[in-house]
């Protein structure tokens, strides 16, 4: 399922794809980016797909170029959503996460 969002003046046009299958998506709200990382703890969470591990080792090398803290997790398996407990760490710990799909 896809729709269209408007996301503000410089993403107008972006189609997001819902993988839920809902009927009708509902709707999402993005949020505010920082202008810049330096300052910021940014949680790099790898959801346990093969090679996802390294891609965040050059996001995070990046990351710490622009002056960010970078905090990583892991998720125990990429068939199930993140544990709850999982969630709250990163919810606390973080100001902005980055969640590496890949293959």
């Amino acid at each position: 399922m896809t729709y269209s969002e408007p996301m503000g003046p410089a993403n107008q046009g972006i189609t997001i794809l819902d993988p839920t299958g809902e009927s009708r998506p509902s709707t999402r709200t993005p949020l505010q980016r920082p202008g810049s990382v330096a300052g910021l703890t940014v949680g790099l969470l790898d959801i346990s797909k093969p090679r996802g591990d390294k891609f965040l080792d050059r996001i995070e090398e990046l990351l710490v170029e622009r002056g960010a803290t970078v905090m990583r997790f892991k998720k125990p398996t990429f068939t199930k959503p993140a544990p709850v407990d999982l969630r709250h760490e990163i919810s606390i710990s973080c100001n902005v996460v980055i969640e590496a799909l890949a293959d």
